[in-house]
């Protein structure tokens, strides 16, 4: 679901010195740019449920405790063209509220108004399937959207 709403709605990255990350509410997207003709082997990526670590040529990329944790036998990476690695991580808490404001503890924070872009994005994502006979791709959200927007579990239909 979240792959086509992606697709029609576009995402909001945080741009870092190697790259950007992304998010969707179930999966967390890394993209580090990498130099061309660079192979697999010259990669060294641990993942854990809370832990990451990037190695290229034997340089760090980035190292240290995720924002949120994941289920890390579902994390995998990818080399594409030996110029990009794609790194996709998936939440274990996959609700709207779960807006991550930084790729690591401390590290690779997105600005306040990357947040709240990213924000709005769950909220929609969530909107989205909860309602699949609409498309909220294009929508705009104003107002109570902070930890997931408002919540219409107890409003009978």
């Amino acid at each position: 679901m979240s792959v086509h709403f992606e697709e029609r709605s576009g995402v909001i990255p945080c741009e870092t010195a190697w790259g950007s990350w992304y998010q969707t509410m179930e999966e967390v997207f890394i993209e580090v740019n990498v130099p061309p003709g660079t192979s697999a082997k010259e990669i060294k990526c641990n993942i854990e449920s809370k832990h990451i670590e990037l190695r290229v040529k034997d340089q760090q990329i980035f190292k240290g405790k995720l924002f949120g944790s994941t289920v890390s036998d579902e994390a995998t990476w990818t080399l594409e063209d030996k110029k990009l690695i794609q790194i996709v991580l998936m939440k274990t808490n996959r609700e709207a509220g779960n807006c991550w404001q930084s790729l690591l503890e401390g590290e690779y924070a997105a600005d306040l108004w990357v947040q709240d872009q990213m924000q709005r994005k769950l909220t929609l994502e969530r909107f989205q399937r909860e309602n699949p006979g609409f498309d909220f791709s294009g929508a705009e959200i104003s107002g109570n959207f902070h930890g997931g927007g408002p919540d219409f579990s107890s409003l009978k239909k």
